[in-house]
């Protein structure tokens, strides 16, 4: 014993240990320098900046795991329901030389042509670029379509049988108990956009005029549209698929079909995302981008009560068979990037008709 405590007070293992101990306390001063920096350097930069048109409900959630993912701090800019997407697109252009968005998520695709042709965002075609369809993006990458819904009829099934030949019959005849939203905004103002394309500026002001004179209820979004046949005040509405999930998951006697074209089409509106040029958090935008084009959020929107329409390639027992059968209507969907010239036209002539 005492040769052992000789040897460990000699002066060779009295500088080893000494050594030892230094590299110690030399290790954690840098691992603890790092953590303090990297804190640092989290807390100090600004949040990524997004203004976002779709639901905040389910919108939220999203952003909020790609917080949790990314440890990339977001700033979310929702609008209302009655203006979302044109209060947002003209916000966008307000700041066209001081940009304070980094990240535009629309619920729609025209403001994005818009502001597309504005030369207010940036092109990027990141991971989730190709794996969505050509016919809902920008070949140039300014922008990208994921999680779509459709235009369709919401029916009151205890007042109206829900089949085509019943809903154009009563299409016929007095609207007093037919709803739609407001074109000036959101996606009737794409509906009738689409309409404005496909029939010629006379033909849709005549349609426009003919639904008003027969008493159609125009109310402020298709929210209202939903709840107004979901309580048996109107037998049949135009809305859009998401807000028909809600009327069906509160238990309401409704139904629905896709509100079809003259030529066979359907009306699919997707989410848009786009980058804003001058964005100044450039690489966090990208991640941003590239995580809402994935496979995994698109199956998220897809199995929520939204029930938004994968565009990329999904796994088909990931989603539900009510999402399937969406996917199948989009398949025939009218190609809205086609509708640049006609957004113009129709937002002039819907704000003289609302806006006076």
């Amino acid at each position: 014993m005492a040769q052992l405590e000789r040897k460990l007070a000699s002066p060779q293992v009295s500088n080893r240990f000494s050594l030892l101990l230094r590299g110690i306390i030399l290790v954690l001063i840098v691992i603890g320098f790092l953590i303090i920096y990297r804190l640092f350097w989290y807390c100090g930069r600004e949040p990524l900046v997004v203004y976002c048109a779709h639901d905040s409900i389910y919108s939220e959630k999203v952003l909020k795991e790609f917080e949790r993912r990314t440890g990339i701090s977001v700033s979310v800019r929702f609008d209302t329901e009655a203006t979302k997407s044109l209060g947002l697109v003209e916000l966008l252009v307000r700041e066209k030389d001081h940009p304070r968005c980094d990240v535009f998520w629309n619920n729609e695709v025209l403001g994005t042509l818009y502001l597309q042709d504005e030369g207010i965002l940036q092109p990027y075609k990141g991971a989730g670029f190709e794996r969505i369809p050509p016919q809902f993006k920008d070949p140039d990458g300014h922008w990208v379509g994921f999680g779509a819904r459709l235009r369709v009829y919401i029916i009151n099934t205890n007042l109206l049988s829900p089949v085509e030949a019943a809903v154009n019959k009563a299409l016929q005849g007095d609207l007093s108990r037919v709803a739609i939203a407001k074109p000036l905004y959101g996606t009737t103002f794409t509906h009738y956009t689409v309409l404005w394309h496909l029939w010629g500026e006379d033909k849709l002001k005549a349609w426009h005029t003919d639904w008003r004179r027969r008493g159609v209820r125009e109310v402020l979004g298709n929210a209202t549209v939903k709840s107004l046949v979901a309580e048996g005040v109107c037998c049949l509405g135009l809305t859009d698929s998401d807000d028909f999930f809600v009327a069906k998951d509160e238990g309401k006697q409704v139904a629905m079909l896709p509100c079809r074209l003259e030529n066979g089409s359907v009306i699919c509106i997707p989410n848009t995302v786009a980058i804003v040029k001058g964005s100044r958090h450039l690489e966090e935008a990208k991640k941003l981008v590239d995580y809402l084009l994935g496979e995994e959020c698109e199956e998220s929107l897809a199995n929520s009560r939204s029930r938004q329409v994968p565009l990329g390639p999904v796994a088909p027992e990931r989603i539900s068979e009510e999402v399937r059968e969406l996917k199948r209507w989009a398949e025939a969907a009218y190609p809205l990037f086609a509708l640049k010239n006609a957004r113009s036209a129709c937002l002039n002539w819907l704000k003289s008709e609302y806006l006076k």
